[in-house]
């Protein structure tokens, strides 16, 4: 069969998704193993019946509400190729402005370690390291996420040291950093009962952030001045509209909200007091 009629029929098992053709493009971008560019070079090429058969297989999950992501294993952030499955949640280009702002925080402030709490599939930490050289630690309460993320860590040639636990526990005793990032469930019980099919399919430990979705925000406040050294800085990728709400919860620190391109909360940062330092 051409690739082209493949493509077609992709399409056709897809129809009704807004994202159709992109979803049937990207399935057979993977199993032909070709740039996007190349594509139109070999829409004309005939598809063994292995790959034609790995193809539809690859569709009939998409078509069943998978994620693209999930389906072909892959996203990208920052750049990077993560590995993605349903261990952990499917890095967000709306994280790579939590990402950018520590690489200016870190460049501009001489910053060489961090550390990613909920790191997820390590996109954060592998992209802090990978483009920031920055010492990174990064930990998760899930056991499976963290074995992605080190998968992650392992595939760009990256040392990030892994810790297993909720939030701060995990930490060795006394182990202090100058710059946390944090991407933290904040999603409200509306939230959750209103899920889009695909994101349903992601993990709700990474996703619900108690009924009203602010309370690992409050535990971060709480906790997270014993783990950061004076004068640091934790930085918190927000749900849109959660902007004043979480500044409101660190009160006693000092706090900015940052939007995406869309005008929308979306990153709040918080530095420690001397107090809160010490």
């Amino acid at each position: 069969m051409r690739a082209l009629n493949l493509l077609r029929e992709g399409e056709g098992a897809l129809k009704g998704s807004p994202d159709a053709k992109w979803d049937a493009r990207e399935a057979l971008l993977h199993v032909m193993d070709i740039a996007p560019t190349a594509l139109g070079r070999h829409l004309e090429d005939e598809i063994g019946p292995a790959s034609a058969q790995q193809y539809r297989a690859l569709i009939e999950r998409r078509a069943a509400g998978e994620p693209l992501q999930y389906v072909l294993g892959r996203a990208w952030f920052m750049g990077l190729e993560i590995l993605t499955d349903a261990r952990a949640l499917i890095p967000r280009q709306d994280t790579e402005l939590l990402c950018e702002e520590a690489l200016r925080w870190a460049r501009e402030r001489g910053i060489s370690r961090a550390l990613d709490l909920c790191t997820g599939s390590g996109a954060l930490a592998v992209a802090l390291a990978k483009l920031g050289g920055l010492k990174m630690a990064a930990a998760d309460i899930s056991r499976e996420a963290l074995a992605l993320a080190q998968e992650n860590a392992r595939r760009q040639g990256l040392d990030v040291a892994f810790y297993e636990g909720d939030l701060f526990t995990a930490l060795p005793a006394g182990e202090r950093f100058p710059m946390i990032v944090c991407n933290p469930p904040y999603l409200t019980d509306e939230d959750m009962r209103a899920l889009q099919r695909e994101v349903a399919c992601e993990p709700a430990l990474a996703l619900w952030g108690g009924p009203d979705g602010l309370q690992f925000y409050r535990r971060l406040e709480r906790e997270a001045g014993e783990a950061l050294e004076p004068g640091g800085c934790l930085m918190m990728e927000i749900g849109s509209g959660q902007g004043e709400q979480v500044r409101a919860i660190f009160s006693g620190w000092r706090t900015r909200v940052l939007q995406d391109l869309n005008g929308l909360d979306r990153l709040v940062i918080a530095e420690v007091t001397t107090t809160q330092g010490e």
